[in-house]
């Protein structure tokens, strides 16, 4: 065998052996997967989504790590959402300049423009978009942040859920319905201001946080839709920025209100009924914005958990404000494989409990147990 052909099956052995390396990262502890009880994480700018147990430990992943900016990684993720036994996610890209992501170092940033349904074992079973630069044609979304597995029991058979997809594509302005099937937009709300999140309510409606116009809408699913009630305020301070609002069984709002550092319940009248600061303790970040945590969601417990971004951690609070549990560690962002107990995380976008679906769209026709 001559010394060309050794270097080539050489070079294959190492790319196989990466390969292998990747996917016992995605399976690892594998057992564990999807248990009641667990928490998904969207950990943006380690470009990967994380499955941890109540104590932290990593059980699943997807994504390479925070210097992979390629297809095998999820970019500057901001949403993720365990449906059955799928995760959907969405690829939102990072920003250029992003001071917690130095390994992109292209200054128009690292994009990515997908929403993916990837399986158990890593793989990528259904795609809206195109990894890369984004557009608004077919098939194609620029800066999704958030993506909402819409239950359609007459769509659904063996295999792969049949259902639709509600995406918040940001860049574009727009909330767009696609079906699974065909990647057919079927519903579209466009006209917003850096759109961060929508839910679909048990009323019908359509739940919007229009971010840059600072409030969040409430519309009818319908073609052309009407706004039925718009959020602007709580407790007489207007809201900066709603990164996610959700609607709680009791038929208040839960409001990020991001750059005020808060989060809030309120009705429709502007009244409080529950407020946290997560920028009040002495040890957060020094970040001229604040921490601009990006997403709360009340627990079936009582409890609210906060993705407080960049206080680089996702703390669990309970009704009284106690902090009951916490991952990653406060304003100390970092990147680990095993466990994010006490650190490990980088600018957290969204958590959920898993099998928990109190205030927002759950992914079949119930709440699971």
């Amino acid at each position: 065998m001559n010394l060309h052909r050794r270097g080539i099956i050489f070079g294959l052995l190492i790319a196989m052996a990466a390969l292998a390396a990747i996917a016992s990262r995605v399976l690892a502890d594998d057992s564990e997967f999807n248990a009641p009880g667990n928490y998904l994480i969207a950990d943006q700018f380690n470009n990967r989504v994380i499955e941890v147990d109540p104590s932290g430990k990593i059980v699943w992943q997807f994504g390479v790590g925070p210097s992979d900016f390629s297809p095998a990684s999820i970019i500057g993720t901001n949403d993720a959402q365990r449906v059955g036994d799928l995760t959907l996610m969405a690829g939102t890209g990072t920003p250029g300049g992003q001071p917690e992501a130095p390994d992109c170092t292209n200054p128009a940033g690292c994009p990515d423009n997908r929403v993916l349904l990837v399986n158990r074992a890593g793989h990528i079973v259904w795609q809206y978009g195109q990894f890369g630069p984004g557009g608004n044609g077919p098939d194609q979304l620029n800066t999704p942040v958030q993506n909402t597995w819409l239950p359609r029991e007459d769509e659904r058979q063996a295999g792969i859920p049949h259902g639709h997809v509600l995406i918040t594509d940001q860049g574009n302005g727009r909330i767009i319905e696609v079906r699974v099937s065909d990647k057919r937009i079927v519903w579209e709300y466009d006209g917003l201001n850096n759109p961060n999140c929508a839910e679909l309510l048990e009323n019908g409606h359509i739940l919007i946080c229009d971010e840059n116009n600072n409030q969040a809408l409430e519309v009818t699913h319908t073609t052309p839709s009407t706004i039925v009630h718009t959020y602007t305020m709580a407790g007489k301070m207007l809201f900066s920025g709603v990164a996610f609002a959700s609607r709680l069984p009791n038929g208040h709002t839960l409001i990020t209100d991001s750059n005020n550092n808060r989060i809030v319940e309120t009705g429709e009248a502007g009244d409080v009924f529950f407020q946290y600061l997560t920028n009040t303790d002495p040890n957060s970040t020094q970040r001229s914005t604040g921490p601009l945590p990006t997403r709360a969601l009340r627990l079936r417990n009582g409890n609210t958990l906060i993705s407080d971004q960049y206080n680089h951690r996702v703390i669990e609070v309970s009704p009284d404000l106690q902090i009951v549990r916490s991952f990653g560690k406060i304003a100390s962002l970092g990147y680990n494989t095993k466990s994010v107990a006490d650190g490990g995380l980088n600018s957290p976008y969204d958590a959920k409990r898993i099998g928990d679906y109190t205030g927002i769209t759950p992914p079949f026709d119930h709440d699971l147990e």
